[in-house]
């Protein structure tokens, strides 16, 4: 029996491995999120509004085409390979937007910037299953889950700033730079690493990565159903959640959509979370500036308290000593998930005072930093060598279709109840009572897991 490691993600054997992957894990989030800000100023300048929504969509899907490709060569190469690549065209990303003098090739350096993301986030987590002892695992993801909520604090005012004093080319160019220090803090482990033999030529690899280039399509699509088609836009979007659902099924472990085992149950339920917590975040901004009147600062901060408590639950679960299993983490996660939801409804349904919202969303928060460390955690130690690669990127392919997926379809039902009853309350309460089923669902399907981890914990010691 393997000794247990005591050793912590910053002592001296992993010191410059956290730090370095943390900090690529810090860029990639502070430019996803700077750029919601800077986009208004940025489609000003290069006279493209048209291709607003686009500038975002673009970035999405390019993302997913990243995760399935660099997964399928990290566990083909190992990680080293499709790091360095993806840095590449993270990089050649930033450089290109910042330089850029149209907003053709903006949109076009996003895409750069999702192909680069997308396989950072993926090779990160190959990388961690060959550096860190498994018992490091969920304090190293909930440095990653810290590493991502961060920004959400500072990103898009860091970036207002930069905008408003410099201009707002700097906020791609300023950050190249950060990102060829991080690539340097982490090529010492990149060097270590013991070189894989290369694996024979994967065909299946071809059709996922086609697979990956159709469920991009359905993004865009489900993304800018609205502009693409006003007038037949809830059709359009129906049938690219269809297109997704069906080309995603090759990107998944088997089972995934029945939660059939262990990893197949937690790859979903990593999705609807995602769906249930975004698809959510996305209205109370506008009920908190609509309904009562707040300041959009003010209605900001409500988003800041459910990002604080997201760091804060990552951190606490990922301490030294803790006795919360992974079943539990998950059922207080999407419990806390769901009541956070519900007070979210009730106070848009019954007028509640605002401060109640953010109570609700600082429970969902927390809830959703109790759980994702631990399922990227149970996705690694469920992943047989040469196959981290690939459950990586359908760990985040599940996070991002379920939060794609579910903007829409809240998209969609806003507009219905909206031409039905008319703007006011009754949209935000229906919009939160989708996003409640959504929880609810997924406080079932940790039940399941639950169950599911009990009885393998249980076939194990029959076993000894």
């Amino acid at each position: 029996m393997r000794a247990v490691d005591r050793r912590g993600i910053t002592s001296a054997p992993y010191l410059l491995t956290t730090v370095g992957t943390t900090s690529l894990v810090f860029l990639c989030a502070f430019e996803a999120l700077a750029v919601t800000t800077i986009m208004p100023i940025v489609s000003a300048d290069l006279d493209g509004r048209d291709l607003y929504p686009l500038a975002f969509a673009a970035t999405l899907a390019a993302s997913i085409v990243g995760m399935v490709t660099a997964g399928s060569s990290a566990d083909r190469r190992g990680p080293t390979p499709a790091l360095v690549t993806a840095i590449l065209l993270f990089t050649l990303g930033l450089v290109a937007a910042g330089l850029a003098g149209s907003m053709e090739v903006f949109v076009a350096a996003r895409l750069l910037q999702g192909l680069g993301s997308g396989g950072i986030t993926v090779t990160l987590y190959v990388l961690v299953a060959r550096v860190f002892p498994a018992e490091l695992h969920p304090r190293i993801f909930g440095a990653f889950a810290a590493a991502w909520v961060v920004p959400s604090l500072i990103g898009p005012f860091a970036a207002g700033v930069v905008a408003e004093l410099a201009s707002w080319h700097w906020v791609f160019l300023g950050v190249v730079l950060l990102v060829a220090v991080a690539s340097a803090i982490v090529t010492p482990t990149l060097r270590a690493l013991e070189r894989q033999e290369r694996r024979p030529f994967d065909r299946g690899a071809v059709v996922r990565i086609v697979r990956a280039v159709i469920v991009a399509g359905g993004v865009v699509v489900l993304s800018t159903s609205a502009e693409i088609a006003p007038d037949a836009a809830g059709v359009l979007a129906v049938a690219a959640i269809v297109v997704v659902v069906l080309a995603v099924r090759a990107l998944l472990p088997p089972g995934t959509l029945r939660a059939r085992g262990v990893l197949p149950s937690t790859i979903l339920l990593r999705g609807a979370v995602a769906a249930a917590f975004f698809g959510t975040e996305v209205y109370l901004p506008l009920l908190l500036s609509e309904q009562y009147g707040l300041p959009p600062w003010l209605a900001g901060a409500v988003l800041t308290a459910g990002a604080v408590s997201w760091a804060l639950g990552s951190n606490l679960q990922g301490r030294p000593g803790t006795r919360l299993t992974h079943a539990g983490a998950m059922r207080r996660g999407t419990s806390l998930l769901l009541v956070g939801v519900l007070i979210v409804l009730l106070t848009a349904a019954l007028a509640l005072p605002p401060y109640l919202a953010a109570v609700g969303w600082f429970a969902a928060g927390g809830g959703m930093g109790t759980m994702f460390p631990r399922m990227g955690t149970l996705t690694l130690a469920r992943s047989a060598p040469g196959r981290e690669g690939f459950n990586s990127s359908a760990l985040q392919i599940s996070d991002s279709g379920g939060a794609s997926v579910s903007l829409a379809l809240t998209g969609l039902l806003a507009a219905t109840v909206t031409g039905l009853a008319g703007a006011g309350s009754v949209v935000f309460t229906a919009t939160f009572a989708y996003g409640a089923v959504i929880a609810l669902l997924a406080v079932l399907l940790a039940i399941r897991l639950g169950g599911l981890l009990r009885a393998e914990e249980s076939t194990v010691g029959d076993q000894l």
